[in-house]
């Protein structure tokens, strides 16, 4: 039962967005959300891994000479090595946990992904769309939370799970 006697079935809790002050339903399992009060017990996510089945991600992309697509948006021909772009990552992502700049900011600016242009916004996607170990970092990641260095083939990234 919630706080204002509305029960809700088994596996739910009635929480209040803080960016609108509507209530909303968490599914305690998947820990997906919806606007629509719920009118069957929780499930579990239906894939044997657990968590939601689609996530919603900004990345921001550095690739390098060994990327493999090594050109970008921003420049016909990416020269650079991995470790320079593994230190370029390190340094946006300690510039976005200090609170220096915003990651939407950053990857308009410096991603090498045309996402750039959506402040890296990747939109909503599910299991098997992303390489694998860009896949794995973001279904592990919290609403909110930013990842540590990713590589891929793409080139290095860091990844916010947004929904």
């Amino acid at each position: 039962m919630s706080d204002d006697g509305e029960t809700l079935p088994a596996g739910w809790e009635k929480r209040t967005s803080r960016s609108t002050g509507q209530s909303y339903y968490l599914n305690q399992f998947t820990k997906e959300s919806q606007w629509d009060v719920p009118t069957e017990p929780a499930k579990a996510a239906s894939n044997n891994k657990g968590g939601p089945e689609k996530v919603q991600c900004s990345h921001l992309l550095v690739k390098h000479a060994g990327s493999r697509r090594p050109s970008s948006w921003k420049s016909e021909e990416i020269t650079r090595s991995k470790e320079e772009a593994i230190k370029m990552v390190q340094e946006f992502r300690d510039q976005i946990s200090s609170g220096k700049a915003s990651f939407a900011e950053l990857a308009s600016t410096e991603s090498d992904c045309s996402s750039a242009k959506r402040g890296g916004d990747l939109g909503l996607f599910g299991r098997n769309a992303m390489q694998k170990p860009f896949e794995e970092a973001a279904f592990a990641l919290k609403v909110g939370e930013l990842s540590n260095i990713v590589e891929t083939d793409s080139g290095v990234h860091i990844i916010m799970r947004t929904a």
